[in-house]
């Protein structure tokens, strides 16, 4: 759901200094994770010097693109560990997000009423929104592993649960190092020294029963494969970029002369040609960030049954995912992945009640104060419920067979492309009157589809026995879809190393 991280990369026309200097960042920072993999390995190089090279860059990064404005993400960090290793445990988690989203909102602020709605030339709010995620994620983490019985955790709390606090040099080399410091993605912190103390790829390669902890027990598969393909996809959005997304202009849906003149179907379909041409951009900072990463031996997920090697752990995105999503809750699952496991790991699972609305509340002030935002996830909430009552009202109408079944697959798919064109457009509009001018245009259409649905599916199924989240699981936008991916386990039998 995050896109200003990356919003600068490609805003269209002339790349601005800072656009340049971002672009050669990142080009950068995939030679030096080759560099980093090969010659900085936990094979010849200790901890801390990983740690202290990682963080060096990623400070060297952010003053190179962002000059002075850089003290901003300095200090946020530093007053965010001050809180982590000076405050009661009990309230860590606590007064870091007040802490962390309360800064990044006065720089989101400053950019809306000062600037007037303008991408600055030094803007620095795509870092601390990924620092936001990192701080406060790891505060949540530390307060379960120092606070909170196991049996109170759910099965994900355990896993990322951290039992000590983080020593400073671990705490900056998480939070700044220059995999991430740019565009992220946030990975668990867990995860993360994992990768920097060499037990990464063996804890998912070796057998639980091997006892193989070093990271010289087993082969390691190398991540080129994986790093060939993602650059292959950034070169392919990129040419796309430089087509079909300027080809279709976001701006001219609400073009005045077009609203008034072109039918409504005209209308709706370029709505959903010119947000279809939006997405290469992202894509492409999302996966070259993912290739920085894996270059550097970050994102090992595992082996299937096949054999084959996967390393997607810290995706920010699923191409296909998102363009063969058949409904809203696949779409928001696959982009921006690990924004949603951030608002999952803070919000939706640990909210009493309204976890849903709650979260899409978190999304919106975290991405920022342009009221496009708002009405982007406020819009998404009633479309949610609404995918979500369809698929427990009607579904089951159509499995009897594969060709019915492909039939509601793509009415399905149809449907929520069209609803995540129409929810996502003021959130690339900005301001409160080209977004009213669109809904106008568009009838608010799917705003009454949806409530009406809701209401509708509500009073026709009324639940007798306890709910679906009884057994202790919310159905939600971010729960994940263990279905979706082949089933990744730390074997390490039929490795096809490559």
């Amino acid at each position: 759901m995050y896109v200003e991280s990356c919003q600068y990369l490609m805003s269209g026309g002339v790349m601005s200094p800072m656009q340049v200097n971002f672009l050669a960042c990142q080009v950068f920072a995939l030679g030096a994770s080759f560099w980093f993999r090969l010659y900085l390995s936990p094979q010849f190089s200790s901890p801390v010097v990983r740690h202290a090279v990682a963080t060096l860059f990623g400070l060297s990064f952010v003053i190179f693109c962002f000059g002075w404005y850089a003290v901003h993400i300095s200090i946020l960090v530093m007053v965010c560990y001050r809180i982590l290793v000076t405050a009661d445990i009990h309230n860590i988690h606590r007064y870091t997000m007040i802490m962390a989203v309360s800064y990044l909102a006065v720089c989101q602020v400053s950019r809306v009423f000062i600037y007037n709605y303008g991408i600055l030339s030094t803007d620095f709010s795509g870092p601390l929104m990924i620092i936001t995620q990192k701080t406060t994620m790891l505060a949540f983490q530390v307060h379960d592993g120092m606070c909170k019985k196991r049996e109170d955790l759910t099965a994900d709390q355990r896993l990322h649960a951290v039992d000590s606090k983080p020593s400073l040099i671990e705490y900056l080399s998480y939070n700044l190092n220059f995999l991430s410091i740019l565009v992220g993605p946030c990975s668990h912190y867990k995860d993360y020294i994992d990768f920097i103390e060499g037990r990464h790829v063996q804890r998912r390669l070796s057998a639980s029963n091997t006892g193989q902890n070093g990271y010289d027990k087993v082969s390691e598969p190398s991540p080129m494969a994986a790093v060939t393909r993602k650059l292959l996809i950034c070169g392919v959005c990129m040419v796309l970029f430089l087509t079909l997304t300027k080809a279709f202009p976001i701006t001219y849906n609400v073009d005045s002369h077009f609203v008034n003149e072109a039918p409504f179907l005209t209308r709706l379909t370029y709505a959903a040609f010119s947000i279809q041409a939006a997405r290469p951009k992202f894509y492409f900072a999302w996966t070259l960030a993912d290739a920085i990463n894996n270059a550097a031996g970050y994102g090992f997920k595992g082996v299937d049954e096949a054999g084959q090697v996967s390393w997607d752990l810290i995706s920010n995105i699923s191409i296909w995912g998102i363009e063969t999503a058949t409904s809203f809750k696949k779409f928001i699952d696959n982009w921006n992945i690990q924004t949603g496991v951030w608002l999952k790991t803070v919000c939706y699972d640990r909210a009493p009640r309204y976890p849903t609305a709650l979260t899409f509340i978190l999304s919106a002030l975290w991405h920022g104060v342009y009221p496009g935002y708002y009405f982007t996830f406020i819009t998404a909430i009633p479309i949610t419920l609404a995918a979500r009552a369809v698929r427990k009202n009607v579904r089951q109408y159509f499995l009897s067979s594969h060709p019915v079944k492909l039939v509601y697959d793509v009415v399905t798919w149809a449907a929520t492309q069209l609803c995540i064109c129409y929810t996502v457009m003021p959130f690339l509009l900005l301001a409160v009157e080209p977004t009213m001018q669109y809904y106008r245009s568009m009838y608010f259409h799917i705003h009454i589809i949806s409530i009406l649905t809701v209401i509708v599916l509500s009073q026709s199924h009324k639940p007798r026995g306890s709910s679906s989240s009884s057994n202790g699981t919310k159905p939600g936008p971010y729960d994940p879809h263990p279905q979706a991916q082949p089933q990744l386990q730390p074997s390490n039998n039929n490795v096809k190393r490559k």
